[in-house]
């Protein structure tokens, strides 16, 4: 039956056509923003883990930075104490050097002192020269209020089901401290009094210019020399410790970065268009919509073809 108030092709044509360009604009808008779920109506529980892992990975990037200055700060420390160390020209290995030296008889001991003197201030001023950012773990004093011998470096953010936790990497100044000038429990390396046999000094007061060659002088000299050895022992784990969170922090940099590009991948899984579909689906739904009109066009056209009936 042919009627003039329904049109029932035509509706149909007119649905087809809606439903295919509204297809289309879906498909046209997730190849212009390259996301099959670029919000919340698209599919709102994969934009909301994207959503929430988007911004954890902002939170490791932030990690990443704390790494980066904190392995700039770990590495500043360690250059110094390894510097510390020294060699046969310089360092806690060139003082204990010389000591040996001054224990041969008949060696003008005053000229030795003023070589232990200039290696102590070098040792010194070692110390104070190591500051990254404001930061000195081998010259501190342990008066200042607010001090804490822990410095953290931040190394993880984590998070389990709705739990957010922030962990670090955490270095004991205590155990790495050249110079504590108020006297802080424990004292620095340096100016720490130990005894050894019949000498007890610090390394960075030790004087032997008044020291002759009598028994009792020499054997004070062998504790000194005890001393410097104790010293340069303690400096030397200092520097394998701080060499050991060194690595620590480079290994967790280096996870991090790999993390924040797995999560990235991830989150590409949920809610990037496939453009090689969806190019493919832009053309399928072209056709469809040049079809659909073409459809509705005949159908309108038929109602005109009742008026041939009336002539």
């Amino acid at each position: 039956m042919s009627s003039l108030l329904t049109n029932t092709s035509a509706m149909t044509a007119l649905q087809t056509l809606r439903n295919v360009s509204s297809s289309l604009a879906t498909t046209q808008n997730r190849i212009s923003t390259g996301y099959r779920v670029a919000t919340a109506s698209d599919n709102s529980a994969y934009w909301s883990i994207a959503t929430t892992m988007r911004s954890d990975n902002e939170a490791l990037s932030a990690v990443s930075d704390a790494l980066g200055l904190g392995a700039a700060t770990v590495d500043t420390m360690y250059t110094a104490l390894t510097s510390v160390v020294g060699d046969s020209k310089s360092g806690l290995t060139a003082l204990k050097a010389k000591l040996v030296a001054a224990r041969e008889p008949g060696v003008d001991r005053v000229k030795v002192q003023s070589e232990i003197t200039a290696i102590q201030d070098d040792l010194k001023n070692t110390a104070g020269l190591a500051v990254f950012n404001g930061e000195n773990w081998l010259s501190v004093d342990s008066s200042v209020t607010g001090y804490n011998a822990t410095k953290s470096v931040v190394s993880s953010f984590t998070r389990v089901g709705g739990t957010v936790a922030i962990k670090t990497i955490d270095v004991n100044i205590d155990k790495l401290k050249l110079y504590d000038p108020n006297g802080g429990t424990p004292a620095g390396i340096m100016d720490k009094t130990v005894t050894v046999g019949t000498a007890t000094d610090a390394v960075s007061t030790i004087d032997i210019h008044l020291l002759t060659d009598s028994a009792a002088d020499l054997t004070k000299l062998d504790g000194l020399i005890g001393i410097v050895d104790q010293a340069l022992g303690s400096v030397t784990q200092a520097s394998a410790d701080l060499g050991a969170t060194k690595t620590r922090i480079d290994s967790n940099s280096n996870f991090i970065k790999s993390l924040r590009d797995a999560i990235d991948r991830g989150v590409g899984q949920l809610v990037d268009a496939d453009m090689n579909a969806e190019s493919t689906r832009l053309q399928a739904l072209q056709t469809q919509q040049q079809l659909g009109i073409q459809a509705l066009s005949i159908a309108n056209s038929g109602s005109q073809s009742i008026l041939s009936l009336f002539k």
